[in-house]
């Protein structure tokens, strides 16, 4: 096989998935292709709920203020009863943001919304999307993937060093790989319409018959636009009719009401829930990712927000390994990221068990904050002794000011593409191209201030610890001798070089 690349990623599939890992490698300077089947974007709203943790994975990405402004949080819900009544209800728990986690409810806004927003930015980034182009087929060697591409008009062989599925659930990546997707398909169908329609108020979630799955219908107003969107389970057998027509019937029949008036249909889909996990998500130089790795309820709002950081944990990976770090880097990909899908669909499930007694409840475990890989090989591991944070768990947040006065957090330090040490003290540290050092304490260039960095690390004198790229601990080691060794050689592992000044 040639080893003359064309690029060094391939990625198919241009959903909220795909567009991460193409922002990801963009602003690394990894040159990639992205391509979609798809004459042209989508333009539904099926994941319409952004969780706390994809918030903070967005601010990093520079997209989290356009999100805020172009979507909304979720409305209070009327929970109709049989007379005509309704109770008023949150349908989650809505806490106070903290200083370790500034995010705190989902907000919502329809997929299509968010994926025009990722597109904009990757395109400030240089990058785009090849809409009409398809993946018919691929053959990997040691070196590389050569892909076959089908285009309006065209055929064509391209020669890449990755290449990586986020083709969604009938994933032909996935497919073609042979990777097994084993779940189940669950007794429930589903419809999901985006309608204009009238005799709504749109400050309120509406719910209708809660608990009968056979009659319950959810209408709630979508933020940034003036849709709203219908779901609630239909028939598994048979054709559903997604009319305006067919629409307005349903809402008649399952809400007694004949002053709710569907004018138009923007999109909808009728669809068997399914939850299914693939046995792999990685083949040589081929990955999975997104809903062609795992498929599952959409009840508590997980499925773009796992896809999302799906490709954020990818993304700087393949980054690093094409610079340089060790290819068993790639491993932690699947061992780090298949058992979190693992556990959201096992979440999903439960609460759509909940949903059909009309129990469902939405708490703090559909945020992600928890999310956490104590058990990667990323990690260099922290004392048995230590109290407060470990590695491998989520990076707080939390307010400082610079030594110059002026106010700043920790997740502005974190932003970007690089690896960040904080360290308590002076202890001696060389720096290295992509690694930014900060110090707190004397002479230090952060100022704890409110103790906020202290009560959310408990860094004692003379310890530091390294972020990941994707907001991650990697490492909480004393700046010792043996410390300062295993500092050393996992940011060799990582592809991060030492800097050599006589070598300038």
């Amino acid at each position: 096989m040639p080893n003359d690349f064309a690029a060094d990623v391939l990625v198919c599939g241009a959903g909220a998935a795909g567009l991460t890992l193409a922002i990801e490698l963009a602003r690394r300077g990894v040159s990639f292709r992205l391509i979609d089947r798809m004459g042209e974007p989508f333009h539904g709203s099926r994941g319409k709920g952004i969780q706390p943790r994809t918030q903070e994975v967005f601010e990093d990405l520079g997209i989290l203020d356009k999100v805020v402004a172009a979507g909304g949080i979720y409305p209070m819900m009327r929970d109709y009863r049989p007379d005509g009544s309704f109770v008023e209800k949150d349908f989650g728990e809505r806490p106070e943001p903290m200083p370790a986690e500034p995010y705190h409810i989902p907000l919502m806004i329809p997929q299509f919304m968010t994926e025009r927003i990722m597109r904009e930015r990757l395109t400030e980034l240089s990058g785009h999307v090849e809409f009409g182009c398809a993946l018919v087929g691929f053959e990997q060697d040691d070196n590389g993937v050569t892909a076959r591409l089908s285009g309006p008009g065209r055929e064509e062989a391209f020669r890449v060093r990755y290449l990586v599925g986020a083709d969604g659930g009938r994933s032909f990546v996935r497919s073609a790989l042979g990777v097994g997707f084993p779940g189940k398909t669950l007794d429930v169908g589903a419809m999901v319409a985006d309608v204009a329609l009238t005799g709504l108020d749109r400050g309120w979630w509406h719910q209708f018959n809660d608990g009968d799955m056979q009659w319950m219908l959810s209408i709630c107003p979508l933020g940034g636009t003036d849709l709203f969107q219908l779901q609630g389970p239909v028939p598994q057998e048979g054709e559903v009719d997604l009319s305006a027509e067919g629409l307005q019937h349903m809402i008649a029949e399952r809400t007694k009401r004949n002053d709710v008036r569907v004018q138009s249909v923007s999109w909808a889909s009728a669809y068997a829930m399914n939850a299914r996990l693939a046995e792999r998500y990685r083949v040589g130089r081929v990955f999975l990712t997104g809903d062609a790795a795992h498929i599952h309820p959409p009840t508590g709002g997980q499925g773009l927000n796992t896809s999302v950081q799906d490709a954020y944990n990818l993304g700087w990976k393949l980054a690093a390994v094409l610079r340089g770090a060790s290819d068993d880097l790639l491993d932690s990909y699947e061992c780090e990221r298949r058992p979190v899908a693992e556990a959201m669909l096992g979440l999903s499930t439960r609460l759509l068990e909940a949903g059909k007694r009309g129990e469902i409840k939405r708490g703090r475990e559909v945020r992600q904050l928890d999310i956490g890989y104590p058990n990667s090989s990323v990690n260099v591991e922290s004392s048995p002794k230590r109290d407060g944070i470990r590695a491998g768990d989520r990076a707080p947040d939390a307010p400082i000011a610079g030594a110059a006065g002026h106010p700043s957090r920790l997740f502005q330090l974190f932003r970007g593409a690089h690896w960040t040490l904080l360290v308590n003290g002076q202890g001696a540290v060389a720096p290295r191209p992509g690694l930014h050092i900060h110090r707190l304490g004397e002479k230090g260039d952060i100022v704890d201030a409110l103790d906020h960095v202290d009560a959310a690390y408990e860094l004692a004198q003379g310890e530091c610890v390294l972020v990941r790229p994707d907001g991650y601990v990697a490492a909480v080691l004393s700046l010792g001798p043996a410390g300062s060794a295993e500092l050393e050689t996992c940011l060799d592992r990582m592809g991060l070089p030492a800097y050599c000044e006589a070598q300038q």
